[in-house]
């Protein structure tokens, strides 16, 4: 029999407890306790709690809360079911107790176990307190359990409560954990006064949520409050930037940062890079990066995703060569970056080895993403047959954004009867998104297939989906102007509109044909089709740079969609014609158009 991991042997449980303990033995109900916080597993502590039942301390509530706090300090299943038996056997557990049962089940895997056991306590009459509505109210945020939210959210309200300074910032990241930000929303702007934490947890919300503009509104109310912001501060108005491209506003953010000691902090350097980097300014943030004192996997993941954005794949994959020889370990957002820059880069060959590399060498399972990445690296380089099957032997069930990559790659190679398979499959999965239709309808419209476009267009509209219109913005002088693409077909003249019209005529002049092809209707000229291209949302707001911005200085612009083939070549235009910069942000990478060319080598 093997022998025990700790010893007790010079302890008696039976010897009388009426004497004074002696100088070199240790009181029993000192000793088990003690013990407790040197545990380095479950079977460690399982001898303590039974030391304590030789001894008598087993209705201890001191002793049980230690052994229970040390099953839900880091739960696993094991862990969480012992600490429940122990707790099962307490006759009168306190809120205390209950607490510490639920923080550990808001960290485990099946969070929704703290509801049942809140349930089984208020049986008790335990009223609970401030922290109890912290753990239970995490445990729903973890799971997205609005409804059970909802109803702690009503007794927090009835015991008073609710706007405590424990309770409102997890009332807030429940709500939003949830989608519902109108009432997370609901909840900041009852407090009276609220504190740095419940400003960050709206700020948060709303940036989760897509919405940078309020999230940095509520930022600089921070600001005029007096409240001194924190490095979850920094990182949400920085994640904020980023998504807006408004990259002005993130160099005052970052010497705000600078000023007052926030550079320590490796996360906020790291958010400072991808800010820079998805800002268009990939020189700001190699400089961020290279002043860091320590970097890590984050760090550097950020970097390489950096330059595979913005098209430098090979400095890409060098970087994790000097990651590797800085002996940091690579982990998934690294070979996403990698697998990214492969797929941007034509690197097919290069793309498949560091796939295999990552699972075999690093043991990281892939997630969709990479598989989106693979699908969207064979796709580019045409090889779709080999995308198909790619796709259709998966280990998991293909999603629907992987039939569109495909469906996309199918477009752009001019394979229609690829492309008609390929969306049979994504409407297996959902037939509501229609930017589906509108792909695969362009794909028949080029091949003068009208009665096919008009049959998905109307399948289209019986389904109710509806494509998302083009909209770019860009910041001049810290406030940042959207565009959207339509503006000004129908409208009357603008100062905007008019300017842009200039604009296409020096285009033409200087060898500029708009690419009507691109507009797929069968009952329009050429000329109307040429006023629709005009009027695109990239052209509107690089035509409002040029007019609010000196001369010589460098054009931000950021598009939500995929920058479309007659705005990549009137860009590349206008950087010829007056000598300026253009970084244009679509939604898959960064084009930088200078003298005329494009860092992508028209490979996107």
């Amino acid at each position: 029999m093997a022998a025990p991991i700790l010893h007790f042997t010079s302890l008696s449980p039976t010897q009388p407890n009426n004497t004074e303990t002696p100088r070199n033995e240790v009181s029993t109900t000192t000793f088990a306790p003690s013990l407790i916080p040197k545990c380095t597993s479950l079977k460690e502590l399982k001898q303590i709690h039974a030391y304590t039942i030789k001894t008598h301390l087993q209705n201890d509530l001191t002793v049980l809360t230690k052994l229970i706090n040390f099953c839900t300090n880091n739960p696993t299943k094991s862990s969480m079911d012992y600490a429940h038996h122990m707790f099962d056997q307490i006759t009168q557990p306190d809120i205390v107790l209950f607490n510490t049962m639920a923080r550990g089940y808001a960290r485990f895997d099946n969070p929704l176990r703290a509801i049942t056991l809140f349930s089984q306590v208020l049986s008790y009459g335990l009223l609970p307190d401030d922290y109890t509505f912290s753990s239970l109210l995490k445990a729903c945020a973890r799971v997205k359990a609005l409804q059970e939210g909802k109803q702690l959210h009503c007794l927090s309200v009835k015991l008073g409560v609710s706007v405590n300074m424990y309770v409102c910032p997890t009332l807030i990241n429940m709500y939003t954990a949830c989608n519902d930000i109108d009432a997370a929303r609901r909840v900041f702007d009852k407090i009276d006064e609220p504190c740095v934490v419940s400003y960050n947890a709206i700020i948060t919300s709303h940036a989760r949520n897509s919405q940078p503009n309020e999230a940095l509104a509520l930022f600089r109310e921070l600001q005029e409050t007096g409240l001194t912001p924190t490095d979850v501060t920094m990182l949400v108005a920085l994640s904020s930037c980023a998504l807006l491209g408004a990259l002005d506003l993130g160099r005052w953010i970052h010497e705000y940062v600078k000023k007052n000691g926030f550079d320590q902090y490796v996360k906020v350097n790291t958010a400072l890079i991808d800010m820079y980097a998805k800002c268009g300014s990939l020189d700001d943030a190699i400089s961020v990066f290279r002043e860091m004192r320590r970097k890590d996997t984050q760090a550097w993941s950020a970097m390489i995703v950096a330059y595979a954005t913005h098209g430098d794949g090979p400095q890409a994959i060098l970087m994790l060569g000097e990651m590797k020889k800085a002996k940091v370990q690579p982990d998934d957002i690294t070979f996403l970056g990698i697998l990214y820059a492969c797929s941007h880069n034509g690197l097919v060959e290069e793309g498949y080895q560091f796939f295999h590399s990552m699972t075999h060498e690093y043991g990281i399972v892939p997630s969709v993403k990479h598989y989106g990445c693979m699908v969207d690296l064979l796709g580019r380089a045409g090889r779709l047959d080999e995308a198909y099957k790619f796709i259709d032997e998966l280990p998991i069930k293909p999603t629907p954004i992987l039939w569109r990559t495909l469906l996309s790659a199918c477009t752009s190679h001019g394979n229609i009867e690829m492309g008609k398979q390929v969306i049979q499959r994504i409407f297996e999965l959902d037939d509501s998104h229609g930017g589906d239709y509108v792909i695969l309808s362009n794909l028949l419209a080029k091949s003068g297939r009208w009665d096919d476009v008009n049959f998905l267009r109307k399948m289209m509209m019986d389904k109710g989906a509806v494509k998302v219109p083009g909209c770019s913005s860009i910041e001049v002088n810290n406030v940042v102007h959207e565009f959207f693409s339509g503006d000004g077909v129908h409208s009357a003249s603008t100062g905007l509109h008019h300017a842009l019209d200039e604009l296409v005529k020096e285009l033409k002049l200087a060898g500029y044909v708009a690419d009507t092809s691109l507009v797929f209707h069968a009952d329009i000229q050429d000329e109307e089709k040429e006023i629709i291209l005009r009027y695109h949302s990239e052209k509107l707001a690089i035509t409002f740079g040029l007019l609010n911005t000196p001369p010589g200085t460098t054009i931000r612009v950021v598009k939500n969609l995929r920058v479309c083939a007659d705005c990549h070549s009137a860009a590349k235009f206008i950087s010829l014609i007056f000598g300026r910069q253009i970084i244009l942000r679509d939604v898959q990478r960064f084009h930088h158009f200078k003298d005329g060319k494009c860092s992508c080598g028209d490979y996107w």
